[in-house]
């Protein structure tokens, strides 16, 4: 059966056909994002839902979602998914960050046209028959400094235009290497070289913690007098009311203002004052950026819906179509390794490690190890996936960590996990042949070849004479046939494993015969999906 979308709010016909092209059923409903009531009604009919800004997907609406998967939004904020609630649900939310990049930048460059050339109060003063010019005298662009804060995919195209205007750009970004600043031509500082330094300063930042304030009273305080401010990535990165007092003393000359602390902004402390310039949150409104993001989140959902594509996710690993296929076998021996670890282990996990071996190291690893995560708990919370996998273990608080590391053995690549609790430290090692399935070849630090199947059982014994002719008696009296048989041990007399692949599910009172054997200290069913 195709999977089915929701197009909840306005996409262009062109976004609907893409969905329809790749093999997904559209419903396109573009006026149900405002009926809340009929929303939630639907919404457990679908495995996607494309939105832009009307739709709300709030707790309340996710929880009905019963089949959805993805939630893509058309445009770079999310602020109206309820991701925590998403996340624990194990439905991935996308966005579309680069489809309105360009119109974002243009947007930053014409407001500090117009605070440079108080443009807007010019026109508003000339169309009332006023002819007053000497009052709007302004500041060429032209050998001024430009303080960019965020040098990420907007901000870089920031820096370009402006140096096409002759500017001289100074770059803050943590993220930002030497390298990367060079290739762009902007001058790396940190942030209070380049209040300092700056004529105008331009801020192209996703809303964090630490982002938040960024343009503060206390760092309005350190800028150049003089200075004109222009915000066009997220309310609340400058201090509004500190703002407006530094314009009236004359600290800072003018602002030009996309986006405010509340929105909508019927009442702003910089509204009314001289030289500031205000729209209303028009970064992306230009007719080819809603078209390139509405194209963009269709093209991302019918990725992941058919082929198991993940881009520009919020609460997801990113996996590219042309990965896919590469990473999908390495992706179910992380899942069947994870599986494996969470059904023979019986007590509290308090550490997770993950080894990533030769060619897996250089893998997608934070992927890898959703779908371990995954597999590890899907034996205490069934619906488990790898979007909710990774916040279900850090809520209880177990410690993760990841090594990485050129190959070191016979095999290509392989992945090893060590789990430990109060009560012991265990570990289990695969890898993927040429074939494509994955492959046991290390339990408990005893090297084995063992095949995955759908029903296993794995023991954990003393070596002893025997045990190979009761474990195959016990279960054949039992009716039970056996697939696969492999066996490990760590030394002649020492603790010894097997791993046995059978056809069918086998009962509790036959494990039961094997655990009466003073031998046998674990004979546990195991089960996994081979599909």
């Amino acid at each position: 059966m195709a999977p089915r979308v929701l197009v909840s709010d306005e996409l262009s016909e062109t976004a609907v056909q893409i969905f329809r092209d790749r093999g997904v059923e559209v419903d396109f409903q573009p006026k149900l994002g405002k009926d809340k009531d009929k929303l939630a009604e639907i919404i457990g009919n679908y495995d996607g839902l494309a939105i832009r800004s009307a739709t709300k997907a709030t707790e309340k609406l996710i929880a009905a979602a019963t089949n959805l998967k993805v939630i893509g939004r058309a445009g770079i904020g999310v602020d109206n998914v309820d991701i925590p609630a998403a996340s624990k649900r194990g439905i991935i939310v996308m966005n579309t960050p680069f489809g309105n990049s360009i119109t974002t930048a243009e947007h930053a460059i014409a407001l500090m046209f117009a605070v440079a050339r108080q443009i807007p109060a010019a026109d508003a003063s000339t169309q009332a028959g006023k002819w007053e010019k000497s009052k709007f005298m302004g500041v060429e662009i032209t050998g001024k400094t430009l303080g960019v804060i965020g040098a990420g995919n907007i901000g870089s195209i920031v820096c370009s235009r402006a140096l096409g205007l002759k500017m001289r750009v100074l770059a803050y970004d943590p993220f930002l290497s030497a390298e990367r600043a060079q290739e762009m031509g902007v001058t790396k500082v940190e942030l209070d070289e380049l209040l300092a330094q700056a004529d105008f300063i331009t801020l192209h930042v996703p809303m964090t913690d630490k982002t938040r304030g960024i343009l503060s009273r206390e760092a309005l305080a350190k800028t150049k007098p003089g200075v004109r401010i222009i915000n066009c990535a997220r309310g609340g990165l400058v201090d509004e009311a500190a703002l407006a007092d530094a314009i009236k003393s004359g600290h800072v000359a003018g602002a030009g203002f996309d986006v405010f602390e509340v929105e909508p902004a019927t009442e702003s402390p910089l509204f009314g004052l001289p030289n500031v310039v205000c729209t209303p949150h028009l970064g992306a409104s230009t007719t080819e950026a809603q078209e390139n993001v509405a194209l963009q989140v269709a093209e991302q959902m019918s990725d992941y819906l058919v082929k198991g594509a993940v881009s520009n996710a919020i609460n997801m690993p990113s996996i590219t179509a042309e990965e896919a296929p590469i990473l999908k076998p390495f992706i179910r021996l992380a899942d069947v390794l994870g599986s494996f670890a969470g059904q023979v282990t019986e007590s509290p996990i308090k550490a997770i490690e993950i080894l990533y071996d030769g060619q897996t190291a250089s893998m997608n690893t934070r992927a890898l190890t959703s779908a371990l995560l995954a597999g590890l708990i899907r034996n205490q919370v069934a619906d488990v996936n790898m979007v909710s996998a990774p916040i279900m273990i850090k809520e209880k608080g177990i410690v993760l960590s990841e090594v990485k590391r050129d190959k070191t053995g016979v095999y290509d690549g392989y992945i090893k996990l060590t789990i430990t609790t109060d009560k012991q430290t265990r570990s289990v090692a695969g890898t993927v042949f040429s074939d494509g399935k994955p492959r046991f070849i290390q339990i408990k630090g005893i090297n084995m070849d063992a095949d995955v199947g759908a029903d296993m059982i794995y023991i954990s014994n003393t070596d002893v004479p025997g045990m190979i002719g009761f474990v195959g008696t016990t279960l054949g009296n039992a009716g039970v046939n056996i697939a696969n048989f492999q066996l490990g041990r760590e030394k002649e007399g020492g603790d010894a494993i097997a791993l046995l692949y059978v056809d069918g599910a086998v009962k509790q009172d036959v494990l039961d015969k094997l655990t009466a054997n003073p031998a046998i200290k674990q004979a546990k069913p195991l089960t996994f999906n081979v599909d």
